[in-house]
C-alpha cells in the first residue's frame, strides 16, 4: 500500500492555479475543503461550502471560457500562501489584478480572502 505524501503549500496552490487556468472544474475543486470559505479581505463571506464554490466557478468558466490568470508574485509563510494575480477574461481583453490569500489545513484550501 502506498501512502500519498501531502503537497507542500506552494505546490498545492500551483496545482489549483493550473487547474483554474485549464478550467478543469473537477480538478480545481478537489483542492478545496468541503467547508471552504471565500471572503472579501476584511469583509463579507461571499461563498460558503464546496457546493456553492463549485457552482460559482462552473458559472465563471461558462461565462468566460478564455479566462486566464497570470501569476505576478507569490509568498508562502507556513500554511498561508498569498498570490498576486492579473486575470484576463479573454485574450487582449480587459484585465484586473487581485490578491488571493489562501489558508490551508489538512492538505486542502480551507479559506480564500480576496483583495481587489
Amino acid at each position: 500500500m502506498t501512502v500519498a505524501t501531502p503537497l507542500k503549500p506552494v505546490d498545492l496552490i500551483q496545482a489549483q492555479f493550473d487547474a483554474y487556468n485549464a478550467q478543469d472544474l473537477d480538478a480545481y475543486c478537489a483542492f478545496f475543503s468541503d467547508d471552504v470559505i471565500v471572503a472579501d479581505y476584511n469583509g463579507a463571506v461571499t461563498v460558503s461550502g464546496i457546493d456553492a464554490y463549485r457552482a460559482k466557478y462552473a458559472q465563471v468558466f461558462a461565462e468566460f471560457p478564455l479566462n486566464k490568470a497570470q501569476l505576478l508574485n507569490r509568498m508562502v509563510v507556513g500554511a498561508t500562501v498569498v498570490d498576486h494575480e492579473r486575470v484576463a477574461r479573454a485574450p487582449g481583453g480587459a484585465s484586473f489584478e487581485v490578491i488571493c490569500i489562501y489558508t490551508l489545513a489538512d492538505g486542502r484550501i480551507v479559506r480564500v480572502d480576496f483583495a481587489k
